[in-house]
């Protein structure tokens, strides 16, 4: 799997030549909309609208469809209502998703995706991999996980996540295929321009197969935003090292850190995040008219 090391040219994109020609492009994308900023004024701000037009290469035909199934979705999901205490088992969910409370070294909020989710005991693992409730509960967890995410990303000039997945010890069933063309639908659609680059850590040989099959639902721009990383490749190393401070990353992902996660520590943290979140939403799931940044302490 030696090819998935070769070097990617990022995608050409349109960017307008000026702030004054963002913000035309903004004003005529909220004149397509119609009665809709009347509706969601906040959810559609300038900086939504602009993150849209940035994961749609500036187009705003493209970035219109793509806000007004947002807000359809949005609607009827209501994803703002999502807290800690709703999620189903979240002990367990955390311990294959969370949010580290480190940065990139450019300042980057860090999401960790751990597929083969380690811990689990075997019938969980069954009950993840083969019911649809679980499939819906945990594309629910993925939601809240970006909510709290876009919280923090909302004035964002660029894409600022780093998606980190673990790989070691993958399996077909690790992985259902219909849960992940969900879940990149999710991010791709209702959460463009937030994914700035997505590392995939020490996929086994049978993951070429799959990840043949998942490329063709990447967007363009996403799929030049994947890395595949080996933690006995130098050159691996050298970008790992590059991007993290090696004595807080993980060490499954090369780094230095061998603490073992606390979930009521992390518990604790979401239930801080939510909190923040609730008085930075409205019960409609708008943004506050108070546009302080979030601030958990």
């Amino acid at each position: 799997m030696t090819y998935l090391l070769k070097s990617r040219s990022e995608p050409t994109q349109l960017l307008p030549a000026s702030s004054e020609e963002q913000q035309r492009k903004i004003n005529e994308v909220r004149e397509l909309l119609g009665d809709l900023p009347t509706e969601m004024p906040n959810f559609l701000s300038d900086a939504t609208i602009r993150r849209f037009l940035r994961a749609r290469n500036w187009s705003t035909t493209k970035a219109t469809k793509s806000l007004k199934e947002t807000t359809s979705w949005r609607r009827h999901y209501k994803p703002e209502k999502i807290r800690w205490e709703s999620i189903a088992d979240s002990e367990n969910e955390a311990k294959r998703a969370y949010i580290p409370d480190y940065l990139d070294k450019n300042g980057r909020m860090v999401f960790v995706t751990l597929p083969a989710i380690k811990g689990l005991k075997q019938c969980q693992l069954q009950r993840y991999t083969q019911t649809k409730t679980s499939e819906k509960d945990h594309l629910k967890y993925l939601v809240y996980n970006l909510e709290t995410l876009l919280m923090y990303s909302e004035d964002a000039e660029e894409e600022c996540i780093v998606w980190i997945s673990d790989f070691q010890g993958w399996a077909i069933s690790s992985t259902p295929f219909s849960l992940t063309r969900q879940s990149l639908h999710i991010i791709q659609q209702y959460y463009p321009g937030l994914i700035a680059v997505a590392i995939l850590t020490n996929p086994p040989i049978i993951f070429e197969s799959f990840w043949k099959i998942i490329k063709r639902f990447l967007e363009p721009r996403m799929n030049e935003k994947v890395k595949f990383i080996y933690s006995n490749n130098s050159e691996s190393q050298k970008i790992m090292g590059d991007m993290f401070d090696l004595d807080k990353l993980e060490y499954i992902f090369g780094g230095r850190n061998t603490a073992e996660f606390d979930i009521n520590m992390y518990a604790e943290r979401m239930k801080r995040r939510d909190r923040v979140r609730g008085s930075w939403t409205q019960d409609n799931g708008e943004a506050s008219s108070n546009n302080t940044k979030p601030n958990e302490d």
